[in-house]
């Protein structure tokens, strides 16, 4: 196709004939900016709104969900087959999807996905809807018959990233890279190392030579075309998608009837995608790629030295096609700014299975930001409804077992079960007791934000977001749902920011001295001597909700503790991992409130009781400005939060002695009795 110049004009489309299915996407010039690069034919394509498309645009969690969900290996290979369709040898373009509904966050930094092996660049089919509430998305389209080399390749997207780094130099431009994809984007950052780049790469093909790919490209030009889709290679990386979809179709809100349909369709299917792979991966391309891919990697590989990019590595642990869990390893010791995250069982096209998630994951490892520096407050993006389900889930048995009361105080001063007594209006800090191991933050953010529509952000410790400490969890993305769910690093910056955009903040005094005490310890403050939070929620005239929870004793039985750790032998290497100078908090304070270290707890679990959370009568500081500023007056405040987060402990402590349903056995009755979503009583407050 010739290169064009103008407005807006549709690209001449055979009109379907009466009764036919109407195209799947259609092609159209692009009315925007697109990036420059290569004079070339640059267009949009547009996914026809199918049902439930506008729910999902006004944010209904379970429209939304299946909508995307709907949205894989069928829409890919449909897609595919208009675009393979269109031969006109190249050469590569980028191409905009525009999704329908939906709106771009300020400031939004400009995403390019590099495509694998395939080249047509809808890759990223199930996640469009979403990276385009984060990002610019635009794909790379390389057309079958094109044979751009990999050099050629590099250089294109090296000048488009640096046109939309000139464009927006203060916004990084993020590389998104599968298998080959990953190859390019590292190149590219290798060679131009000052550039504010974030590298997304998913099963990156530098691991090529350790392949079962280098295999196939010895013996491929042997086997007869189109029967060289059938190797077990390309068969497993086709059908391990399609094996992968029933899960998103059979459960909740679907009949057995429709799940059978969807199981008889995706069958069906199958078999259209390997018909539209004989167009797509033809043998002459599939040879092509791979001598290309072998000469990536070993590029790339030569050169990761020079890489300073922020990288992501997601790494799938069935990839059919290359050893990506061993790979991502390697690239995070190699890289110096990487991190990985492992998802053991997808397989070598993850982006286009049903349980994967990209936008989610790029939240949740913290690698979404606007501008050079993350800013946790500033480049926040809520969670989404299918986000706020995880979370729920995360805690799931915890809050069966436990059937968190929820009590609050109205402001003439009256308990009364439920959430009635928090203010709707922020800002506001929530200030009270940490309990061990911090059990109760998924319940309490979760049950808040379902009742009441408040979302709360926690001040965390900066344990949570230091690379060094992935390393020393059993599971990398440990701490990703924190984020997700709003977590930031507690700083006096960041305290300030969310104060200031009117926000519900969490705030623990105690901090990890608290959540992680010594036996013998429970429910006691480790709050530090001077009011650290009461001038600052004054100055923005916050509301402060003093709250006290108890139900630790209830569930689980203290083994060993920190004391007890330090008995055992070499244990003071982990303890010296753990706790590096740069991640010490309250070097100032005395005793054991300065004694913020991290460290693991032993615990034996009990039969489960029951949580019990208390939020006392809200303190206004609006208007107390001024006599805040005086350092006894802003004491006194102080002193008077914390005898009110002791007072709420304590009445919790009294009142669960009344309580018949305090042990599970008896809510376990109950629930028999009345059903599964029934209220279980409590005492009276």
């Amino acid at each position: 196709m010739p290169a064009t110049t103008g407005a807006l004009a549709p690209v001449v489309v055979a009109a379907p004939a009466p009764g036919a299915r109407r195209p799947l996407l259609t092609f159209r010039r692009a009315a925007q900016r697109p990036p420059q690069a290569v004079p070339t034919t640059r267009w949009r394509w547009r996914w026809r709104c199918r049902a439930g498309a506008s729910a999902a645009a006004h944010g209904a969690p379970s429209s939304s969900a299946a909508a995307r969900r709907r949205r894989g290996v069928k829409e890919y290979v449909e897609a595919a087959r208009e675009m393979a369709r269109r031969k006109d040898g190249g050469p590569p373009r980028w191409f905009a999807p525009l999704e329908c509904g939906g709106g771009r966050v300020p400031g939004a930094p400009t995403l390019l996905y590099l495509p694998g092996i395939d080249g047509i660049g809808l890759g990223l089919v199930r996640h469009h809807e979403r990276l385009a509430e984060m990002f610019e998305v635009w794909c790379l389209h390389i057309p079958v018959e094109d044979r751009t080399s990999f050099e050629g390749l590099v250089e294109y997207v090296e000048r488009t990233v640096k046109s939309e780094s000139s464009r927006a130099p203060d916004r990084p431009v993020y590389l998104v890279g599968e298998s080959v994809g990953s190859c390019i984007a590292l190149a590219v950052a290798a060679r131009n190392p000052d550039i504010d780049l974030v590298l997304i790469l998913v099963n990156p093909g530098t691991s090529f030579h350790r392949s079962q790919l280098q295999t196939l490209s010895a013996f491929l030009d042997l086997v007869p075309e189109p029967f060289h889709l059938t190797t077990p290679q390309l068969l497993n990386f086709l059908t391990g998608n399609f094996m992968k979809m029933p899960s998103t179709f059979v459960g909740p809100g679907f009949s057995l009837q429709e799940a059978g349909q969807t199981l008889s369709e995706i069958t069906s299917n199958l078999l259209d995608s390997l018909m539209i792979l004989v167009d797509i991966l033809t043998k002459e391309s599939i040879v092509c790629k791979l001598k290309m891919l072998k000469t990536a990697s070993s590029f790339v590989n030569s050169r990761l030295h020079a890489v300073k990019a922020q990288t992501l590595v997601l790494a799938s642990g069935n990839d059919e096609l290359l050893p990506s869990s061993q790979e991502a390893e390697r690239l995070r010791g190699a890289l110096e700014k990487c991190r990985t995250r492992l998802f053991r069982d997808n397989g070598h096209k993850i982006l286009l299975e049903a349980d994967f998630d990209l936008a989610t994951t790029i939240k949740g490892a913290g690698y979404y930001r606007r501008t050079r520096k993350t800013d946790f407050v500033s480049d926040y993006l809520p969670p989404t409804p299918d986000e706020f389900q995880q979370a729920i889930n995360h805690d799931r048995i915890l809050k069966l077992v436990t059937d968190p009361v929820m009590l609050s105080t109205l402001p003439d001063g009256k308990i009364v079960r439920g959430l009635a007594g928090l203010p709707r209006e922020g800002p506001a800090v929530l200030v009270g007791y940490h309990m061990l191991m911090g059990f109760e933050l998924g319940p309490m953010v979760t049950g808040i934000l379902s009742s009441t529509g408040i979302h709360i952000r926690g001040l965390a410790h900066p344990f949570m977001f230091d690379k060094s400490t992935e390393l020393l969890m059993p599971d990398s993305a440990h701490f990703d749902l924190h984020r997700i769910m709003g977590a930031v690093p507690v700083t006096g910056a960041n305290f300030y920011k969310l104060l200031a955009d009117k926000e519900f903040v969490l705030l623990y005094p105690g901090g990890a001295r608290e959540a992680l005490h010594r036996k013998g310890e429970e429910y006691k403050l480790f709050w530090p001597e001077q009011p650290e939070f009461v001038r600052m929620a004054s100055r923005f005239g916050a509301t402060i909700i003093p709250f006290g929870v108890v139900g630790e004793d209830d569930i689980c039985h203290l083994l060993l503790d920190y004391n007890d750790l330090l008995k055992v032998p070499f244990y003071d290497m982990l303890d010296n991992a753990l706790n590096r100078d740069g991640l010490k908090l309250r070097t100032d304070s005395m005793g054991d409130v300065k004694d913020q270290r991290m460290h693991p707890l032993v615990l034996a679990p009990k039969l489960p009781g029951r949580f019990y959370f208390a939020f006392g009568k809200p303190i206004e500081t609006r208007g107390r400005e001024k006599g805040l500023r005086d350092k006894e007056e802003a004491q006194r405040l102080y002193l008077q939060v914390k005898s009110e987060v002791e007072s709420c402990i304590n009445y919790l402590k009294e009142k669960r002695e009344l309580d018949p349903y305090r042990s599970i056995l008896p809510r376990l009755l109950y629930q028999a009795v009345h059903g599964l979503d029934a209220e279980i009583p409590t005492f009276e407050p």
